[in-house]
Parts: C-alpha cells; structure tokens; sequence
C-alpha cells in the first residue's frame, strides 16, 4: 500500500529558513522553496505591544521596510537594531503571508531614583556619578553600570567592603521607582606594609618614606591610612627616589601587591625591592657649545662633588642653579642635560653636564588653577613672566619663589609645557590655597603668678586681593588694647604697597614699673622695591602718650616721665629677604635695618636706631637651623629718653626672663626702668618629634645670649649690668587642627640677681 503525503510549500519555506540560518541545510537543496520565500513582497509591517512608543519610531530602527522583498539577513539586522536601541525588553519578528509583524515589551521609565544607606557620601555627591534619571528608559545594563559607578566613587573614599543593592519597584503605566541600597562599610585602612629586600634601611624608614601609612588610632585627621592605588603608585616612585638620594642607582620596586582581608576591611602591602650596590659620584666635567662661555666658570654652581655618595636630587640641583647662572649671563634659551657614565666594577658614576643652546621658545599663555579664593592677578603680579617674553628658567624659578613668599599657599607648582607649535610653551602655575584667616588667643605664664592675653584677628589675603587686614584687641587684666591696620600691597596698581595702623592701648605696667600707660594715634606707611629682594618703607606717626596712676613706690627714675606728650615721627626701613617662604622658612636670610626721628612737632625728640638679622639653613630635609641677631639704640635730642620710649627685654624677645625682667631697675622700688641699647643673639634647631608628619608636630631646641643696659639716667639704687644674660629650653609647636600651640620652657643660666626669670609659656592660636 502507497502512502503519499503532500507538505505545504510555507511550511517548506519554514523548515529551509530555519535549518539555513544554522548552517544544517543549504538553501540549494530546495530551490524552488527558497525562492518563493524570498520574492515575497512585504505589503506592511505591524508593530505591536507598543504603549509609549510611537510603530513610526520603532520603523526607523528597523533596516527593512514595507515594499521590500522579504530577507532573512535583513529581519536579523533590524532585531539587533531594535535591541540595541535600549527601548525594548523583549523584540520579536514574524511574518504572516505578506506581512511582517513585530512584537515588542517596553523597557519601563523610571519614575523616581533615589539613594538610602548613605551617610558617609551625601545624594549631592552620588547623583553626578549615575547615569540613570528620572523620566530615563530603566535597562539592567544601565543599572549595573551606575552599581559600578557608585562602588567605585566609595573605593575612592577608601570603602572597598561597600556594597550596593539595585531595588526596582513596579508602578502602574510601565514605570518604575529605582532604589539604591547602599551599605557603605568601614573605611577599608592600611593593617600593615611589608618591604622585602631591604638590606641597607630598615622598614621603618622606609615606612616613613613613602605616602601610605598603617592604620592607627591617631590618624583621624588623615586619610593616608586608608588604601588607594593611586598612593601606592606615588610610593614606588617614593621608594626609588628615597634609594637615588642615598647612592643606590640600581635600585627597582620589583612589585607593590594590595592583598584585601577575607573581612575586606584591610589591605596588607607589600613591597619587594631590589637595592643594588652603593654608588659615588666619579669624574665630574662641564661642557658647552656656547659662545664666549666659559664652563668652567659655572663650576661653583655645581652641588655634586666628586667623590661624594651618588644622589640624584644633587643633579637636580645642580642642573637648577646652572639654569639660573647661565640665564644670568643673558642666555635666555639654554637646554642642560647630564650624560651619565656608570662604572659598576668601581662603583662610581661619571657626570658630564652638557651646556647647549635649546629651542628659541616663548611663552604662549600662562595658566593658574587652584586659586579659589585668590583673584588671578594677585599671583600673576609675582610673575617674573608673561605672555610673549622668551622662555627663561631662572625667571621661572624666581616667580614660584616669589608666588610661595606670599605666604597664601601650602603648595605651588609652576611647570612648563609645550604649547600648540614646537616654539610656544605654556606656563602652568598650581597652587593650594592656605587658611589666612587668623583668630588668634596669646597667653603668657609667669613665675610670680601673671597671665596676659591677647585676641587679633587677621585676614592676610582680604577677599583674594593681596590685602592684609588685622584687628588686635587686648582683653587682659593688665592690658586693653584696640589695633587696626590695613596694608594694600600693590597700591594704585604699582608695585607700592600702602597702609595705616589705628591704635588705642592703654597697658598696665603696675607689676613691671608701677604705672599706667595710655596711647592713642595713627600710622601712615608705604613700601617699594629696590630690587628683587631689597625694599624700603617709609613711616608717619603721630601718637598722644600718657603716664598716670603712679603710686608712693613708683620709682624716682619714672616720676620724672609723668604726664601727657605728644609724638610725631618719622622712620624709614630697609629690608633684604631671601626667605623661601614668610610662614615656615626653611632656607634664606631676612635683613632689616630701620631709624626712626622724632622731633616733627611734638614733645618728644629722639633718634632710635634697630636693626634685625635672621638666618635659615636646612641641615635635613626636616631639620632646619636658624640663627638671629636684633640690636637697637636710642639717643635723645636735647633731653632725655622717656620710659615710653626705652628698650624692655623679656617675655617673648627673650625667653627664660619674664616681660621687662632683663636689664636696669630701681634697687628700692624693683621696678623696671628700661634701656636705650640691647642686643640678643638666638641659634634655633627646628626639628621632628618622632609623632608622623600627619600631627604637624616640630621640636624646638634653641639657646639666647643678650642683654639691656644704659636707662639714660643717673641716681642713687639704680642697678644696671653689662654682662649678658643667657637662657636655653625647649618647645614644641604644634599645627593642630584648631590652630598653631606654642608650648616653651627656658631656664635662665646666666642672669642678675635683680632679674626677673620665667620657666614657662604658652600661646594658643586658632585658624578659620
């Protein structure tokens, strides 16, 4: 018996379709199937399942339309595009006779987005880092994308045990409200910090050399215990700079590895490191293709010295002052490059500075970013460039000198670049704006019992223009004092900086000389440049001085001074400062001599002559040494000089003696009487603690030798001594988080019997 089955030529076109697109059946086998397939006509294509979405947008997408021929390549195209869109959650395509349907469910639309959990980072910092929004097409990939997004911004802040939880909660009309729930986690610190390899230096300085440290109690105040790539980055470059400095120029971080706790609230580092051998600076030789240079006169400019441990901040260096001594001998573009010749079997390192003429280069622009507070042109008046002078790297040099010397920032940074053709550079100053704002308290602790204080406020950079503007009130038991002062640096848009001091003190000098003293008057004053480091000022003064309350046992030597007179003076003053920076120095020198004549009118006639060196040298990179020297004289003009008017030594001009405790004084009454000549001698050693850097906490060692003598007058039971006094004593300064704390304690070694000591002091200041 014959069976026969008859097969539907659709269902043949189906099966042909299907098996071809998996590459099972050729469409050869049937060609007549495949070709009634494919010379149908598309007539129309329905779209389907469409709620917001206009069938005419979905159309676009689509790489067939009606009036084509049916292609199965071309059906595959347009569900791709249709997916790829992100509109849709599910697409398909199927085609009934001569139409094409297309089925399609829509992504929902977020309703609302929102963030709970968060307490550590608020909604203001999350938002910008997500790319969903409200009235957005929700899609799965976008919402693990902002997941990543977010646990990344909390890697940032140092949270790797952070998690997040997308939560999606259905509204009617396909919408939908996007939550997400965040656990934040602890901070993710630093449990410790392997180094492997170190023969020559221990972990622990090495530790101390690099920017991460391990967690510990009192790093609240910083965030350089918790982990962050980027730091352990900075550290391998920290490490190899810690080694070159030290004569170890074959020195390599082999590896940092970041191992996070099965708890993820730690990460273990560990660095591995191979030191090499210990190198000295060999031959060192200067050459130059210059004219008329000759390179050995530049020889002095050199900081590397043969024979000497190898160091590559000394090349650094000497690559510097060579750019800063062959720029002052005119040579505007000059490029240096030190060609290194090392010796292993003898462990040395041949120099050769190769002196040659560089790029014809200009300044294209100048960039300055960092500045929030401080007007752009408050720092570009300090540049020794601008726009369209030649490329000079000592007037580089100079201008970030002159930038730090402001004394407004933590941080400056000038860097050159190259600008959009070969012969343009471009200037980038950096800078990280310091607190100048100043609310400071001054308390001062005596042995017999006395405590002063003061209160001033200052502003030293008013409103990012430069100005300085400083109110002093004296609010103690012995003192009431009202100080305002304001200086304008760059008067009238020159390079003149002007100002006037208001003051009123009234100041109890029962305790030191048994009387009263009032004051009331004004300053005008204004200073120019001589030359880079040199100026002048010149000074106005008028002031109205009072001496009352004294009583039976005020001395004969100030009964002589009682009553009311009046002063008007005139001063000048030159100062020559090399200081790198007017806050915290740590190299340069300040030199500053002044006379000040009164006689202009007035009661009062004098000539008072001061004069004030300091110097500063950096032993260490932390150790800095400071040695001083301030002297003064005052002679009258056809009278004597009053006590207002005399030299009191003590208190902070002279620790270990209490205010006014140095120098002449009645034998019967005690009191202070002053001196129209002193001189103090201080050698200051600044150095670490051992507390981390993150304290801000410096040691101070230093020792005075000094003395006050000559009051100008004669009599009975006046005790005066030439011989000088000498004190030595600690301190410690401490820039807390509230303000600088000065804590010192001196003892007086050499000193008269009539002298007053003082063992310890105090001065708090807070910073906003």
């Amino acid at each position: 018996m014959r069976f026969r089955l008859t097969i539907p030529a659709q269902l043949i076109s189906a099966i042909l379709l299907f098996a071809a697109s998996f590459g099972v059946v050729p469409l050869a086998v049937f060609p007549a199937a495949a070709q009634s397939a494919s010379s149908v006509v598309i007539a129309r294509i329905d779209v389907q399942g469409n709620q917001r979405i206009e069938a005419q947008t979905a159309l676009s997408y689509m790489t067939i339309a009606a009036g084509d021929r049916y292609d199965p390549g071309r059906v595959d195209q347009s569900l791709k595009a249709l997916f790829a869109t992100g509109l849709f959650a599910d697409v398909s395509i199927r085609r009934q006779g001569n139409v094409l349907v297309v089925s399609v469910v829509e992504n929902p639309i977020i309703n609302r987005l929102a963030f709970e959990g968060n307490r550590r980072l608020d909604d203001e910092v999350l938002e910008p880092e997500v790319q969903l929004r409200p009235r957005i097409v929700y899609t799965r990939s976008r919402v693990q994308a902002d997941v990543q997004r977010i646990l990344q911004v909390y890697r940032r802040n140092g949270r790797f045990a952070a998690a997040v939880d997308p939560k999606v909660i259905q509204l009617e009309q396909n919408r939908v409200d996007l939550i997400f729930e965040i656990s934040e986690g602890p901070v993710t610190g630093i449990r410790r910090i392997d180094i492997i390899g170190n023969r020559n230096f221990d972990d622990g300085n090495l530790r101390r050399a690099i920017a991460t440290k391990e967690s510990r109690w009192y790093r609240f105040f910083s965030s350089d215990d918790t982990y962050d790539p980027d730091r352990v980055t900075l550290d391998r470059e920290l490490l190899r700079k810690f080694y070159l400095d030290r004569g170890y120029a074959d020195f390599r971080v082999l590896s940092a590895v970041a191992d996070l706790t099965h708890d993820r609230t730690d990460f273990f580092i560990t660095f591995t490191v191979e030191e090499g051998e210990l190198y000295q600076f060999g031959k060192v030789e200067l050459t130059t293709t210059l004219r008329d240079l000759d390179p050995e006169s530049l020889r002095d400019a050199l900081t590397v010295v043969e024979g000497e441990t190898y160091n590559a901040e000394e090349i650094e260096a000497s690559i510097e002052k060579l750019n800063f001594a062959v720029g002052r001998r005119g040579y505007a573009f000059v490029d240096i490059r030190p060609r290194v010749n090392r010796r292993r079997d003898e462990q040395k390192i041949d120099l050769v500075f190769r002196i040659q003429e560089g790029p014809r280069v200009h300044i294209d622009r100048i960039n300055i970013t960092g500045n929030i507070r401080t007007l752009d042109k408050v720092i570009r008046r300090e540049m020794k460039l601008v726009e369209g002078d030649a490329f000079n790297t000592a007037k580089l040099r100079r201008s970030r000198q002159q930038i730090r010397r402001l004394g407004f920032f933590d941080k400056v940074d000038v860097s050159q670049r190259q600008g959009d053709v070969p012969d343009k550079a471009i200037i980038d100053v950096d800078v990280q704006e310091r607190s100048t704002g100043e609310l400071s308290f001054g308390i001062g602790v005596s042995t017999t019992e006395t405590v002063v204080g003061d209160v001033s406020i200052r502003e030293r950079n008013l409103l990012g223009k430069g100005q300085d503007l400083r109110l002093t009130l004296g609010l103690s038991t012995t003192r009431q004092q009202v100080d305002l002062s304001f200086t304008e640096p760059y008067f009238l848009d020159r390079n003149l900086s002007a100002g006037f001091d208001v003051f009123s003190r009234r100041q109890d000098q029962q305790d030191r000389s048994s009387f009263d003293e009032r004051a009331q008057g004004f300053s005008l004053r204004s200073r120019f440049p001589i030359t880079e480091n040199l100026k002048q000022g010149l000074r106005y003064t008028l002031r109205g001085d009072k001496i009352d309350n004294l009583g039976n046992s005020t001395s004969q030597f100030i009964r002589v001074d009682e009553g009311e007179f009046v002063t008007s003076s005139l001063s000048y003053d030159l100062i020559y400062d090399t200081r790198d920076d007017i806050v915290l120095p740590t190299t340069g020198i300040i030199i500053r001599g002044s006379q000040e004549f009164a006689g202009f009118g007035g009661d009062v006639r004098y000539v008072e002559s001061t004069a004030k060196m300091s110097y500063f040298y950096p032993f260490t990179q932390d150790v800095v040494g400071n040695l001083s020297l301030v002297g003064g004289h005052i002679i009258g003009i056809g009278q004597d000089v009053r006590v207002l008017n005399r030299f009191f030594l003590g208190g902070d001009t002279f620790r270990g003696f209490a205010s006014g405790g140095v120098g002449p004084r009645d034998g019967l009454t005690n009191d202070a009487i002053g001196g129209t000549a002193y001189f103090v001698a201080t050698g200051e050693m600044r150095f670490p603690v051992g507390l981390p850097n993150d304290f801000g906490v410096l040691g101070r060692a230093f020792t005075q030798v000094g003395t006050l003598l000559d009051p100008g007058v004669k009599g009975p039971n006046l005790l005066d001594s030439k011989v000088p006094r000498l004190s030595v004593g600690v301190g410690i300064s401490w820039r807390s988080p509230f303000g600088p704390i000065r804590v010192d304690l001196a003892q007086a070694l050499i000193k008269e019997s009539f002298d007053k000591d003082e063992l310890f002091r105090f001065s708090f200041g807070s910073r906003f």
